[in-house]
C-alpha cells in the first residue's frame, strides 16, 4: 500500500474528519475512505464505482485523456507489435517479461494443458444445438471445478498456478469447441506443434475430411486480437472476478462470473454490435445516409465502434488493430462480402468528416477486431466467446493479485435505501 502524503478534510454539521490521501505511481490521488463509517457514520454515494478505487494493482494502467494503455508499464501498442500474446501471459502473470528459457517453459506449459478431460464431452452435448455459445462456455468454465479437483484450494500456491495455467491453456478448446458445437459439426482436438491462436483457429475450422492450414497471417491477426483483449484494468467483469474471489470461490467459478459479466452487450458486445450496424448499413451508398443521423442530436442512432468510453482522444489498441485488419482484408479480398466493403468504406468517410475528427470519435479496437472476425469466417455469435478467451489471463493475473493481497476482504458495497421504513404486518383480512 502506498504511504499517505497528505490529508483531505471532510466536514459534517460542525464536525471533521482528516482522510489519507494516496499517491499512485500513475494516476489520479485516492482519499482513503475505508474508516469513513466507522468514525462519521455516513456512505459515500457513487453508483457505477466509476470514482471509486476497489482496490490497489500494478498489473494495467489507463489515461483515458492521454490515449495510454500499459500492462506492468509496457505500451500496449509496443506489445501488440514486438511481443505475442503467450509471452504477454507471462508479464501479466509474472510482473517482468520472460527469459527466453522462462518463456520457452511457460510455452510448453501452456501447450500441454491444452486437453480437455474426456468426459467433458458428454458436457457439452447436455446443450441445446442452438444455445449461444457463451452460455455453453459459462456452463463448461463453471463445471471444471467439478473436473479438476486438484486445482480448487485457493489457500494452496501451487494449485493456484496450476489452475492459471489450465485455464489460460484450455479456453481456446472451450471457446472452439463451443462453436463447433453451434454448427454441428465435430469437435477437432488440439495440437501441441501449432502456436496458440494458430491452435485455435485449427481447432474453429478443421475438420476431419480435408487438411487445414492456417494461414499465418491469420494466426498473428488473431494473436494480435487476443494480446489487445488480455486486460483492461477494472472493469465489469475483472470486477466482477475480483468481487467472486473475495468469497473465497473456487478459481474457475470467479472465470465463469467474468465470462457471464463479460456476455452483457455494454461490456464483451461491442464488436458484435458494431457488425450488425454494418449489417443495417448495408451497403456502401447508404453510408452518408447514416454518418447525417449520427450527426442529428435527435436521432437515437449512432456509430458503434466509433470512439470509447474510456479513451476520450484515441484507443491505443486501435492502430494496431488497424493494421491488422488491413493485412486480412488484403489476404482475403472484400469484393464478395458487402459488410466488409462497407466497413472500409465507413472507416474513410468517418475519418475525413471533421465531425468525427473534432470530438475524437475515431474507429476503436471494437470496429477493427469484428471486421477481422467477420473476414475470417466466425459468426458474430463467437465475437464476444473470443474476448473472453483473450481476457481469461487478465482475470486471472488479477485474481491471483487479489489472493496475495494483505488487505483482501470479501467485497460488500454499501446503498442508498430510499424504500419504506419498517411497517407492521396486517392480516390478509384486514387489507
Amino acid at each position: 500500500m502506498a504511504e499517505s502524503t497528505k490529508n483531505a478534510t471532510l466536514s459534517i454539521d460542525g464536525k471533521s474528519w482528516d482522510l489519507p490521501i494516496y499517491s499512485p505511481t500513475a494516476g489520479p490521488d485516492v482519499i482513503d475512505i475505508r474508516k469513513l463509517y466507522s468514525d462519521a457514520g455516513v456512505f459515500t454515494y457513487d453508483p457505477g464505482f466509476t470514482s471509486t478505487a476497489s482496490c490497489d494493482s500494478t498489473i494495467t494502467f489507463i489515461d483515458g485523456a492521454k490515449g495510454e494503455l500499459l500492462h506492468r508499464g509496457y505500451p500496449i501498442d509496443q506489445l501488440a507489435g514486438k511481443s505475442h500474446y503467450l509471452e504477454v501471459c507471462y508479464l501479466l502473470l509474472y510482473g517482468e517479461l520472460p527469459s527466453a528459457e522462462q518463456l520457452e517453459i511457460f510455452e510448453s506449459t501452456i501447450t500441454r494443458h491444452t486437453m480437455l478431460h474426456e468426459q467433458m464431452v458428454n458436457f457439452f452435448r447436455g446443450f441445446r444445438r442452438d444455445a449461444h455459445p457463451m452460455a455453453v462456455m459459462v456452463g463448461v468454465v463453471g463445471a471444471m471445478s467439478a473436473f479438476y479437483h486438484d486445482s480448487t484450494d485457493i489457500s494452496d500456491p501451487y494449485q493456484r498456478e496450476v489452475a492459471s495455467h489450465r485455464l489460460i491453456a484450455k479456453m481456446p478448446t472451450i471457446a472452439a469447441w463451443a462453436y463447433k458445437y453451434s454448427v454441428g459439426q465435430p469437435f477437432v482436438y488440439p495440437r501441441n506443434d501449432l502456436s496458440y491462436a494458430a491452435n485455435f483457429l485449427h481447432m474453429c475450422f478443421a475438420v476431419p475430411a480435408e487438411e487445414y492450414v492456417v494461414d499465418p497471417i491469420l494466426a498473428r491477426a488473431m494473436d494480435r486480437i487476443f494480446t489487445l483483449h488480455a486486460d483492461h484494468e477494472q472493469n465489469a467483469s475483472t470486477s466482477t472476478v475480483r468481487l467472486a474471489s473475495s468469497s473465497g470461490a473456487n478459481p474457475f467459478a470467479c472465470v465463469a462470473a467474468g465470462i457471464a459479466c463479460l456476455w452483457g452487450p455494454a461490456h464483451g458486445g461491442a464488436n458484435q454490435a458494431c457488425l450488425e450496424m454494418l449489417k443495417e448499413i448495408g451497403t456502401p451508398d447508404q453510408i452518408p445516409e447514416y454518418i447525417a443521423r449520427a450527426k442529428d442530436k435527435n436521432d437515437p442512432f449512432r456509430l458503434m465502434g466509433f470512439g470509447h468510453r474510456v479513451y476520450k482522444n484515441f484507443d491505443p489498441r486501435a492502430t494496431v488493430m488497424k493494421q491488422s485488419a488491413d493485412e486480412v482484408l488484403d489476404l482475403l479480398g472484400v469484393e464478395n462480402n458487402p459488410i466488409l466493403a462497407t466497413a472500409k468504406e465507413l472507416e474513410k468517410q468517418a475519418l475525413a468528416d471533421p465531425y468525427f475528427t473534432e470530438k475524437k470519435l475515431f474507429p476503436n479496437v471494437d470496429f477493427y477486431s469484428g471486421i477481422i472476425l467477420e473476414a475470417m469466417g466466425f459468426p458474430t455469435s463467437m465475437f464476444t466467446p473470443i474476448f473472453a478467451l483473450s481476457r481469461t489471463v487478465g482475470w486471472v493475473s488479477q485474481w491471483k493479485e487479489m489472493l496475495n493481497d494483505p488487505q483482501n476482504k470479501i467485497g460488500r458495497p454499501r446503498q442508498l435505501y430510499l424504500g419504506n421504513t419498517q411497517r407492521d404486518y396486517v392480516d390478509i383480512e384486514n387489507r
